[in-house]
């Protein structure tokens, strides 16, 4: 099991922090953005800012420099940040590899699981490793299978949401973080409804057979009938484990992600399993080590995860925290830095934002704990925002890619974005958002505007909670967002 150590701060220190330094916020400028200046007058914490970016010229503000819980626009800083230091196509590997190479269809010892630390790896990609070392030959395995995590060692969970997912999960999204996950971490269950009164079909994605045990069964019931049917994952002493029950229709079948306990084990199970499938018989356990493989190990199979450009898309546009974290990790291992906890590889993202600042100072770099917002104590302002999407902008090579994984509300994922907005905010706004709900809410936007004449402005708006008033409604904080924002692009 991975190791439960956890930065999280007391939640009374916690609490200090999020409103230390309140008391230098710029004067409210209640004209710039009225209905935020209203929403501050009743107990909200606000942080907002837009500035034209063809003079480069700040327009409007509202305490620009109070540094606030980000939520998910944190994963701006982190796009920035890898385009920094990848080129957008650049892919990362996963490969099998063996200190003896196989005999007559058979290799002795264990074949090693490594990647290179990508996020996309999925079922679809172990299964082209099983298909290739199946081709050239390899009928048997006698040494088991070992998942090398190196460079990173045990990385244990930083946040609440991923060490409550140590011993239950009933979602995909707070998946521990590895070097080596499959399917961002979960296990991807396909739940088949065949034929009324009889059990569903429970299999791993892809039909190979789950490495898990499954309690309990789903009942087939005729189409038209209620789903009841739920599907948790659970870990004791001897692993991962289902819960299933309750009851579905006839018809399609369904996928489901489960948050595993420990990806990287998780990801050498799935392989033994799909290696069986495909025909290769694998005797011995499998194992975790962080161990590099050994020098002058022969390469048996290679698969290429999606380009840079792919995988930020996918973690803007979904929010998407397994990629967030993995590529910070990545980033701060490119930059020479010993590979450590989360906390300390996010310090590079903080670095970013400072240099894109132009700013040495202290006092230029926020405080990030992660590159997903996973983490309630990060701390960053409108401006720390504003000057990251300012720098993207005027980099010609790495801006496409980076713009490209932002959300145009009309045809975005989300459908609160689109109720009630005008035909400017529907087109000419592409942003990043971000909620969290404990220990007070957070709700967050940032991205671009473009102007009515084809120019463009860079925003965003960060709305916490206070102890005042703990909650702010989503809602009540996105037509607040939005009716300023819609008033700014009637004007420009």
């Amino acid at each position: 099991m991975p190791n439960r150590r956890t930065v999280r701060l007391p939640r009374r220190l916690l609490l200090a922090s999020l409103f230390a330094g309140l008391s230098a916020a710029l004067p409210v400028v209640a004209a710039d953005f009225p209905a935020l200046a209203e929403l501050q007058g009743k107990g909200a914490r606000v942080s907002a800012l837009v500035i034209d970016l063809d003079r480069g010229a700040e327009l409007f503000e509202l305490n620009p420099d109070s540094r606030l819980s980000p939520a998910s626009v944190s994963k701006l800083v982190t796009a920035a940040a890898a385009l920094d230091a990848w080129p957008a196509d650049r892919s990362f590997s996963t490969r099998l590899l063996s200190e003896r190479g196989p005999r007559e269809g058979v290799i002795e010892g264990a074949i090693t699981l490594h990647s290179e630390g990508d996020s996309t790896l999925d079922h679809q990609a172990l299964f082209s490793l099983a298909v290739q070392l199946r081709s050239a030959g390899v009928q048997q395995i006698k040494g088991g299978i070992t998942v090398s995590t190196a460079p990173f060692g045990p990385l244990g969970c930083e946040t609440k949401d991923r060490c409550d997912a140590l011993v239950k999960s009933a979602t995909a999204y707070n998946a521990p973080l590895a070097a080596v996950g499959v399917d961002y971490g979960n296990w991807c269950v396909e739940v088949r409804p065949q034929r009324a009164g009889e059990q569903a079909q429970i299999t791993s994605c892809g039909g190979s057979k789950l490495p898990i045990p499954v309690e309990g069964t789903v009942a087939v019931v005729p189409a038209g009938r209620r789903q009841t049917f739920f599907l948790d994952r659970y870990t004791n002493a001897a692993g991962d484990y289902l819960k299933v029950g309750g009851e579905l229709p006839v018809g399609g079948s369904q996928q489901l992600y489960r948050a595993m306990s420990e990806p990287s084990l998780g990801a050498g199970l799935l392989l033994r399993e799909t290696l069986r499938a495909v025909g290769t018989q694998v005797d011995g356990t499998v194992g975790v080590s962080s161990a590099w493989p050994a020098n002058g190990a022969t390469e048996l199979a290679q698969v290429e995860g999606a380009a840079l450009k792919e995988q930020l898309a996918r973690m803007l546009r979904h929010s998407n925290n397994y990629i967030a974290d993995l590529i910070t990790l990545n980033i701060s291992v490119s930059l020479g830095r010993k590979p450590g906890a989360l906390a300390e590889a996010s310090q590079s993202l903080a670095d970013f934002v400072a240099r894109a600042r132009s700013s040495k100072s202290p006092n230029a770099r926020p405080t990030l704990f992660s590159g997903s917002g996973l983490t309630p104590e990060s701390r960053i302002s409108a401006q720390d925002l504003v000057a990251v999407l300012q720098y993207q902008y005027r980099d010609a090579r790495r801006f496409p890619a980076f713009y490209g994984g932002l959300v145009v509300p009309r045809e975005g994922p989300y459908s609160f974005l689109r109720r009630g907005a005008s035909e400017a905010w529907l087109d000419r706004v592409a942003l990043k958002t971000g909620t969290l709900s404990e220990p007070i809410s957070v709700n967050s936007m940032a991205g671009y505007l473009r102007k009515k004449n084809g120019g463009w402005m860079a925003f965003a708006v960060l709305v916490n909670g206070s102890p005042s008033r703990r909650v702010i409604p989503f809602g009540t904080a996105v037509d607040a967002i939005r009716k300023d924002l819609e008033a700014i692009l009637k004007r420009y």
